[in-house]
């Protein structure tokens, strides 16, 4: 195992490897660090049993080539071996994708128009997005293209296509198994053919299906200007006005898009000739049939949208950093928004969105009723107290470099990384020109005494202290199919943590029910303690202040038609981060103030004379003249003023915030 990158780009010499060796030698890696990593890795490897099995488990492809035949070393070209023996793994993964993709597609407007019967006279397909791509499905390297109908976005975690059904292919197929007519039109910018089919579609009252895109991956590769991160939120070739056009014939234009995000649909979601949208994300394989599934109601849509579709890029509350704003040609990114984005971004700035985080129709309707709340009587929760083991030094090692060179019965590998010396002299084995160069390192760095367990940290439990996964309520709620068809729902479960400083509502819990017509089914869901907390840096603990918490349930981050007080008398343990300013009390777990200055982030506050913190603290007098009010924490023996987690305020050294008992 080794750490990512090279040394100099494209060198071949590794942090790892031969450095992490020398790290050791000239102390600058404690022994005892290398052992604590190499167990963690060892006792992984032994958990699954690889080292009873390996021989079986052994790879049995390459990822370099489809080839039979290559080098097993592909980068060094050397030792010449069968690489594939191209075992076909699949079962049913064809079905499997093909239901996931369904069930995971978006219907975000739907005025009558869906599900299709099949029968339409003309069923008129467009964009370059229903169709192939000219060079095949894995015709551009890591699928660094946008060429043909989007199922799979571009970088190094890409796969190998084994095949591709395309949505024009698919409904092709569905349409003349009715005995209609269908015609698609994969040109984006052939203008008049395009007017001229949709104006005949609408001719014989058919349908328009319109595909569009906007596609995204990993940094090394460039599409269409795009370097990884798209450049804008639009649609790609052509796609808004491509929609506009049909749009502006047929009457009955349903929109499928193929995206990697949100885009804008300001321009076209109000329009009554577009009588539906559909997200369909990026679906992989059996992209075509799984879009027919819905277009055609074998597959009720029950998707929901795992993003806010906002009305213009300002919507959103943040943008990209587009370029180095630091002076040394690299960014600087604060993410001074905290908590504060999607969802939770256009609830804070009252921004009203097109289609909601969560939201998303069905060929049915569902109503919500009987929310009912059980409060479980949850335990105490008790911060983790004492102190780790100390780490313990595993065998020894020599002092003698000489005994860590390459030894000669290895061949060794180009651009291999082996743990050996190239050399008994350690700069010149390193092959790092920063070799030498003094760092500061954190302060208990070198140290392997016992060290205190965090608060929120447990002794033997991977993800924190026991008690924040206590069930403290346990919510159910009646979801009732009130259409004529099957139909699944994704009801969602949200909670309001009361805070000034708290998101309106979080996501918390959500379950996905099929239901039949005219029937119910009971949504449970639970609420931990650690749904219900905050995280308080001072005393590096998960908290439930004291505000008052609310639960709410619905269809979506916006329609939560079920809400219900949350009885939490008790459960306070002080801190969080609901604290802000024009607060009357202090979400920390500092003294609470009684009263405070200012209405806002950054206002002044020149109190004449000292304003009474609670428990006998005092603010002295015009030290400092400018300061946010909101959270107070203990700091170096006083009580410093820490504005809302994050934000940029004036402080004055913590004297001048005392005890005055």
């Amino acid at each position: 195992m080794t750490m990512p990158g090279d040394v100099v780009f494209n060198s071949a010499d590794s942090f790892w490897g031969t450095n992490l060796t020398i790290a050791v030698l000239n102390g600058t890696v404690p022994q005892w660090r290398l052992d604590d990593m190499t167990t963690r890795i060892v006792a992984g490897w032994y958990y699954v049993d690889r080292a009873s099995n390996e021989a079986e488990n052994a790879p049995n492809f390459s990822s370099w080539t489809d080839d039979t035949y290559g080098f097993e070393h592909y980068y060094a070209q050397e030792d010449y071996t069968q690489i594939n023996w191209h075992y076909d793994v699949r079962q049913d993964h064809a079905a499997d994708i093909r239901n996931q993709a369904a069930k995971g597609t978006v219907l975000l407007k739907n005025t009558g128009a869906l599900p299709l019967t099949g029968k339409e006279q003309l069923t008129a397909v467009f964009g370059s997005d229903a169709g192939e791509n000219p060079w095949g499905p894995n015709g551009c390297a890591d699928r660094g293209c946008d060429n043909g109908t989007l199922a799979m976005g571009w970088g190094s975690g890409t796969a190998e296509f084994p095949y591709l059904v395309t949505p024009l292919e698919a409904i092709k197929a569905k349409v003349r198994s009715n005995g209609k007519s269908i015609e698609g039109i994969t040109d984006d910018y052939a203008y008049s053919q395009i007017n001229s089919l949709a104006n005949s579609a609408a001719q014989v009252d058919g349908a328009c299906i319109v595909f569009a895109n906007a596609d995204a991956g990993e940094g090394y590769i460039i599409v269409d200007g795009n370097e990884g991160d798209r450049n804008n939120l639009t649609l790609w070739h052509n796609g808004n006005d491509l929609i506009s056009n049909v749009s502006s014939y047929c009457p009955n234009t349903i929109v499928v898009m193929h995206t990697v995000g949100p885009v804008l649909v300001d321009s076209f979601y109000e329009n009554p000739n577009v009588t539906a949208i559909i997200w369909a994300g990026i679906p992989g394989q059996e992209s075509g049939n799984s879009i027919v599934d819905v277009l055609y109601g074998d597959e009720n849509p029950g998707g929901k949208s795992v993003f806010t579709w906002g009305r213009n890029r300002g919507s959103y509350g943040v943008d990209l950093l587009y370029e180095p704003n630091n002076g040394v040609l690299a960014p600087q990114q604060d993410f001074e928004e905290g908590v504060f984005i999607d969802y939770r971004a256009f609830d804070r700035l009252d921004e009203t969105p097109i289609y909601e985080f969560g939201f998303g129709l069905s060929y049915t309707t569902f109503s919500y009723s009987n929310l009912n709340v059980q409060n479980m009587n949850a335990g105490e929760y008790t911060p983790t107290e004492g102190n780790t083991p100390s780490a313990p030094v595993l065998g020894s090692i020599s002092n003698n470099t000489s005994d860590y060179l390459f030894p000669d019965y290895i061949n060794r590998i180009y651009a291999y990384i082996y743990p050996y010396l190239n050399s008994t002299n350690l700069r010149q084995s390193s092959a790092d020109p920063m070799y030498g160069v003094n760092h500061t390192y954190p302060p208990g760095a070198y140290d392997s005494d016992p060290q205190p367990y965090l608060p929120a940290g447990s002794r033997v439990s991977p993800g924190g202290n026991e008690a924040l996964y206590d069930v403290l309520f346990t919510v159910t709620a009646e979801i009732t199919n009130t259409g004529d068809v099957v139909g699944d729902e994704v009801p969602q479960l949200y909670v309001s943590l009361g805070g000034p400083n708290d998101p309106k509502v979080v996501l918390r819990n959500f379950d996905r029910l099929t239901i039949e017509p005219g029937q119910s089914k009971t949504f449970v869901a639970d609420i931990t303690r650690r749904d219900l907390s905050n995280w308080d840096p001072s005393v590096q603990n998960w908290v439930v202040s004291s505000y008052p918490k609310t639960v709410h349930v619905g269809s979506s981050s916006r329609k939560l038609p079920l809400s219900a007080d949350l009885d939490t008398s008790g459960l306070a343990t002080g801190g969080g981060n609901g604290g802000n300013a024009g607060s009357s009390s202090s979400s920390g777990s500092g003294p609470s103030p009684t009263t405070t200055y200012g209405g806002g982030n950054g206002a002044s506050s020149s109190p004449a004379s000292y304003t009474s913190m609670g428990a006998g603290y005092s603010y002295h007098a015009g030290q400092p003249t400018t300061m946010k009010t909101g959270y107070w924490g203990n700091h170096n023996g006083g009580w410093k003023h820490d504005g809302d987690h994050g934000d940029h305020g004036h402080w004055g050294p913590p004297s001048y915030m005392t005890k005055s008992a």
